[in-house]
């Protein structure tokens, strides 16, 4: 398994989900397919979009924070300031 799907698989259990969850949640808020398979593919390839990973992240309630080294400056993504599916 690749180190960008065991992070995001590890996401996903620490959250409480399964990955058939967080499909469907995926698909009711985004638009995104109901397919364990197409989700896991997308992992296994490394091949998963920003946005997508971003959207991924606000199902499972997490924020994705930009933190400098040494700081205690962040900056949040939003995914309600994402355009739109």
């Amino acid at each position: 398994m690749s180190n960008v799907r065991n992070e995001i698989k590890a996401q996903i259990v620490r959250a409480g989900f399964t990955m058939q969850d967080v499909v469907d949640k995926l698909a009711e808020d985004y638009g995104w397919s109901d397919s364990v398979s197409n989700l896991s593919a997308k992992l296994q390839r490394e091949s998963i979009r920003y946005k997508e990973v971003i959207e991924l992240a606000d199902v499972l309630g997490y924020d994705i924070v930009w933190q400098k080294r040494g700081s205690d400056d962040a900056a949040y993504l939003i995914p309600s300031q994402l355009p739109s599916p």
